[in-house]
């Protein structure tokens, strides 16, 4: 499962389980420090603020070149840019520090954080984390081109490493990211790119591909959303990166920026032109006047 979905909202389950090991954390500092009035929930917010911040600005200066041509975007987190050693590190040592200067609020703290270490180790239990299906396993999943035919995954793979992004029409981070995405499919020829709609008709997709002037291979129709499902997201855009083994490497729910596509199409081992300096050919693409929403 990648994400839950709470009417509207669209909620990755890494975010889920990461508040649920905070208030874990935090309710078992409070009990340990109950006699002396001792809580830790502030110093777990000052621990979190230094981990986003830290991973945030690892992650941005490691793709800086990517996010040169538009400043502004090095504060749109929404990307998902972190880089998590870099936030842990900096976790640790904020954690570190307020413990060596209240010996009163260390053993709270440990105790809270190994409560809170425990509750996100059980994630895979709970929400099926790490389990997401290989690319075999979704193979079986009908779909079709937009003039009818049946399509197969494992075929358009090829044994490259395959990106699959799930996408619709009326989505506006998908129209976002499309142009971007297209760039890449251009760029990357080692790499097998996907675009499956999620529940919309032929001429449609196709409409929209020609008022965007868009010249997407490997656009297919997912009629019933059945993708989506399997995987374990209905958020869009949701975006799968598959190394050529077929294993998932990777995922993305909302819109990708060029620093966090690049990101994760090198972590797709053995495709021509993932890396770090072929990725950084990727550039920011600014939306359509249409899709400035």
């Amino acid at each position: 499962m990648l994400a839950l979905t709470l009417g509207p909202l669209v909620v990755p389950t890494g975010i889920v389980a990461l508040a649920v090991a905070l208030l874990v954390a935090a309710a078992v500092g409070h009990w340990a420090g109950r006699r002396r009035h001792i809580g830790i929930g502030s110093t777990l917010a000052d621990m979190l603020l230094a981990a986003v911040l830290a991973a945030r600005i690892a992650f941005v200066a490691t793709w800086f070149e990517l996010y040169r041509s538009a400043p502004w975007s090095m504060l749109d987190i929404r990307d998902g840019g972190f880089t998590a050693w870099a936030g842990v590190l900096a976790a640790v040592l904020v954690g570190g520090w307020q413990g060596w200067r209240s010996a009163r609020l260390r053993k709270p703290l440990m105790l809270g954080l190994l409560a809170g270490a425990f509750s996100w180790s059980m994630t895979p239990g709970l929400f099926r984390v790490g389990n997401e299906p290989t690319l075999a396993e979704v193979a079986d999943v009908p779909l079709a081109t937009l003039q009818g035919a049946p399509a197969s995954l494992s075929l358009l793979a090829a044994g490259k490493p395959m990106v699959v992004n799930l996408w619709a029409t009326w989505c506006p981070p998908c129209r976002r990211e499309m142009p971007l995405l297209a760039a890449a499919q251009r760029q990357q020829p080692g790499v097998s790119f996907v675009f499956a709609n999620q529940g919309e008709d032929a001429p449609t997709i196709a409409q929209y591909l020609v008022a965007e002037q868009l010249p997407l291979a490997n656009v297919l129709r997912d009629q019933a959303t059945a993708l989506g499902r399997k995987i374990g997201s209905m958020g869009l855009p949701t975006t799968l990166f598959y190394d050529a083994q077929g294993r998932l490497v990777g995922t993305h729910i909302g819109a990708l920026s060029a620093a966090s596509l690049a990101s994760n199409l090198q972590r797709l081992g053995g495709a021509p032109g993932a890396g770090a300096s072929s990725a950084s050919g990727l550039t920011a693409v600014k939306p359509a006047a249409g899709d400035r929403r």
